[in-house]
């Protein structure tokens, strides 16, 4: 039997938006977790309670969804036009692996508060009482996030009157504006189509929005899958043939993307790219017994994440619907009735959401010059989290 002594690490949990996860200053970390690597990766892993056959993370600080299984890295930025950097890594539940190929939209709300909290923001840039513009440099896709962070009498402002869908209790509101989003130097529409046909074997031809904004997305019709797009998640996580069929339409959009060569690849990229499936607006009974009514939103919108349905919509899925729904044409815009648009409310499981995009064609190419949304975040707890020391 093993006797290597636990080792402490200082950590914060927090919840983002409608995620939550455990955060670490980089410099908080073992040294050789502080760079890229297997070190790194199964120290996070061993944190949040992977690789768990019985996919419920007791042994960790997982929830054993897709939405509590993350982590995040932050430090001091090193470029004078940020303030912080953002590494992600979303953690499997069953299998041994980090996915660092996109980032969390949620926890983006969380960075800024954070970094405030824990020194790595200059305090000169933070007023006495008002709101604090935390520069964010996201690493994992080499963007900038920008998260106006409330200030009360010198610190961060958590509790308030703001509430979202998909959290039970208000809190302050976070404004995240997502700068230039497309992932790194990509064009926002890979195959240069807003719409493309995307032959699945085994599913048919369907119609999708392949886009990359905020995270890479693959956008279906829902009434071609034989879905209405107010479904819950029992309707669909219960069943084992649907979401297999979900995932061999996601493993050939990623191919259609570029992201991968071969669709076997696609079982080692699990975080990108999402699949989603819209429909026009629709009344329906959100999971928390909220009536969602179609005249208060443009369309409906499905996510799956990591192999499941969304509970509600990860963060960055929700900058892909506002960069969609500001392009004429793609499938997202044509569910939410088509023509020019540069803010949309979607439906999602847990309620409604507002998102908003500007969108521009430059030299035949579009481009989305921000998305915005507006997110809250707290801290859980903080402290110390502990693993043997020879989990890495």
């Amino acid at each position: 039997m093993s006797q290597v002594p636990q080792i402490r690490i200082p950590a914060t949990y927090m919840r983002g938006g409608t995620s939550k996860g455990v955060f670490f200053k980089l410099t908080d970390l073992p040294a050789a977790a502080q760079v890229p690597g297997e070190a790194r990766d199964r120290l996070l892993m061993r944190v949040i309670g992977s690789p768990d056959p019985y996919q419920k993370q007791i042994d960790g600080m997982g929830g054993a969804t897709s939405s509590t299984s993350k982590t995040v890295i932050l430090s001091k930025s090193e470029s004078p036009d940020h303030d912080v950097d953002y590494l992600f890594g979303q953690v499997a539940i069953d299998k041994a692996f980090v996915d660092w190929s996109g980032n969390c939209g949620n926890l983006s709300a969380a960075v800024g508060p954070f970094a405030i909290s824990n020194g790595l923001v200059d305090p000169a840039r933070i007023p006495e009482n008002g709101e604090a513009e935390v520069r964010i440099w996201q690493a994992n896709i080499g963007k900038t996030i920008v998260s106006r962070v409330p200030i009360r009498d010198g610190e961060v402002q958590e509790t308030g009157d703001f509430e979202l869908d998909g959290v039970t209790f208000p809190a302050a509101e976070v404004p995240v504006a997502f700068k230039d989003p497309a992932d790194g130097e990509g064009a926002i529409f890979p195959t240069g189509n807003p719409v493309d046909e995307l032959e699945v074997p085994g599913v048919g031809t369907l119609k999708a929005t392949l886009i990359n904004a905020g995270i890479p997305t693959v956008f279906l019709n829902a009434d071609e899958l034989g879905y209405t797009g107010t479904e819950l998640q029992e309707a669909i996580n219960g069943d084992a043939a649907a979401l297999e069929k979900f995932e061999t339409i996601r493993a050939h959009g990623a191919v259609k993307m570029g992201l991968i060569k071969d669709v076997a690849e696609a079982a080692a990229r699990q975080h990108t790219p999402k699949v989603a499936f819209v429909a026009p607006p629709a009344d329906y009974l959100a999971s928390s017994g909220k009536q969602v009514k179609a005249d208060d939103i443009d369309l409906v919108v499905r996510a799956l994440s990591m192999g499941k349905l969304h509970h509600a919509m990860m963060g960055t899925a929700a900058v892909a619907i506002a960069s969609a729904a500001a392009i004429e044409g793609t499938l997202v815009n044509l569910a939410a009735g088509g023509g020019k648009r540069n803010a949309v409310t979607f439906g999602h499981p847990s309620g409604t959401l507002r998102v908003g995009a500007e969108a521009s064609l430059v030299n035949g190419r579009w481009v989305i010059d921000e998305a915005v949304m507006s997110r809250s975040a707290r801290v859980l707890m903080e402290g110390w989290v502990r693993v043997p020391g020879d989990s890495f």
